[in-house]
Formats: structure tokens, C-alpha cells, sequence
């Protein structure tokens, strides 16, 4: 069980974002070869310049240039506040050969994301079609399997509720459309905690006030592929960053193996 504080909630706090970060963050690399790499992707961190990322100061594709040389091709991509697992291939042509994987589906996606409330039931396949692309343009076949791993009630009074539930979930797209895990599971009414775009501010707000949580609780933990010169199995995981480690650990919740 999780001790309440004393401190009122911060209306006027909207942001979910961690704070700016010092130039020149370096990259923790989970995997490298003459192929491709994959690096850990801190939460907050823009993936490549674009104008939805107008404000950042940094992005990892040129870090990850800096870092180890040579050439980066991106071969999918990371929402900026979503943490976790990023291929960069070494070259176009293993770009290509990775994102005929990913459009082909042979790509195996394991998110974890604390959300609101407890999902009922608490494994299912969310099956809601979504743009292709931002929030325009025809919808298109979306799916997401999701599982329930763990849950609590915290004693925090918000709104007419004196207790407040949260659950950590395994989320694992079957397609990948824009923000597809986040507006899915803010589909089930179980939005992601720290989702400015999705989710419910008021809990976005209790986080940062109580758990000193000041990002989005979405993880790309897991990803297993065909490596796409030798084709054998690959599986990479990339850790928790201090924050959502730090929660996980406050409640008590331990990973599956």
C-alpha cells in the first residue's frame, strides 16, 4: 500500500514531459553489429527533427551519429515520450529489410504501460480501427493484445474517488498505427499515465505530485525479429529507466520473466 502525502495536487501543472535534459545525452546500446543497432530510447528524448518535435533541442538519430560513426537509417520509430527498444540500421538496404518486417508483421512488440483503472476483462485483443497516419485520413485495421500483470489501490483522494486504481499492462500491437497502444487503451478507458494527448490530466498531475513521475508510462520492453542479413532469432529487452523502475518497485510489482 502506498502512504498518502499531505501536499495538494498541482492544478496548473498540464505537462508530462520529463524535464530538458543537458546536450549530448549518451545512448545506452543494447545491441550492435556491422547490421544494424538498437539503443534504448529515454522517455523525452525525439526520435529525428520533424514539426511535431519543434521544441527539442536534441534528437537521437544525430546523437547516435555521433556516437558510434558511420551510417543510421531509421527503421521504425518511437512516439517522443515512449521509452524503450529502437532499431537503426547501418545502411538503406537493412532499413528496408526491417521495415518489410514490421509492415509484414513478423515484428513482436511487448509494451508496458501503467494505466488508469483496472482492465475488465483482464486480457483481451483490442480490435478498434485508427488512422494510418496522426488523426487523419481513412481509419485502418488496428489491433492490440493486451494482459493485465499487476494492480493496486492507492489511499490518494481525487475527485469523488477517496482510493485511486492503477494497473500495469503488457501491450503488445499487432499493427502499428500512430499512437496506436495510446489510443487504444484510452479506448478501454484506461489511458496511459502521463499521456497529455490521451489520457486524463488529473491523474497525470497525481502522479507527479505523489510518485515524482514526470513522464509518460509507456515502454517498449521487448522486441523479437529476424535479424535481416543472417535471419537468425533475435530478442532484445531494454531496461527500466530510474523513474518507472522507482515506481514499480514503491508497488510492489515484479516483471515477468
Amino acid at each position: 500500500m502506498v502512504d498518502e502525502r499531505d501536499a495538494a495536487i498541482r492544478d496548473n501543472d498540464n505537462s508530462a514531459a520529463p524535464a530538458s535534459r543537458s546536450p549530448r545525452t549518451h545512448l545506452q546500446i543494447l545491441y550492435q553489429d556491422d547490421a544494424l543497432i538498437a539503443v534504448n530510447k529515454p522517455a523525452g528524448l525525439a526520435v529525428h527533427r520533424s514539426k511535431m518535435v519543434g521544441n527539442a533541442d536534441e534528437f537521437l538519430i544525430d546523437l547516435l551519429r555521433e556516437q558510434v560513426g558511420g551510417t543510421v537509417n531509421l527503421a521504425h520509430r518511437l512516439d517522443r515520450a515512449t521509452s524503450g527498444v529502437l532499431l537503426i540500421a547501418r545502411s538503406a538496404e537493412v532499413a528496408a529489410a526491417l521495415g518489410e518486417q514490421f509492415m509484414g508483421r513478423d515484428v513482436h512488440k511487448q509494451y508496458l504501460a501503467v494505466v488508469r483503472g483496472w482492465p475488465e476483462p483482464a486480457e483481451g485483443v483490442i480490435d478498434y480501427p485508427l488512422p494510418g497516419s496522426r488523426d487523419n485520413g481513412p481509419r485502418r485495421d488496428a489491433r492490440t493484445r493486451y494482459r493485465s500483470l499487476a494492480s493496486i489501490e492507492v489511499p490518494i483522494e481525487l475527485g469523488r474517488y477517496p482510493q485511486q486504481r492503477y494497473a500495469l499492462v503488457l501491450a503488445e500491437p499487432e499493427t502499428g498505427r500512430f499512437r496506436q497502444i495510446r489510443k487504444h487503451l484510452a479506448h478501454l478507458h484506461h489511458p496511459v499515465i502521463g499521456d497529455c494527448q490521451h489520457g486524463r490530466s488529473d491523474h497525470n498531475r497525481l502522479y507527479k505530485q505523489y510518485f515524482s513521475c514526470h513522464r509518460m508510462l509507456l515502454h517498449a520492453w521487448r522486441l523479437h525479429f529476424a535479424h535481416p542479413v543472417s535471419g537468425a532469432p533475435i530478442s532484445i529487452e531494454a531496461s527500466l529507466d530510474a523513474t518507472y523502475s522507482a515506481l514499480l518497485e514503491r508497488f510492489k510489482w515484479v516483471l515477468p520473466g
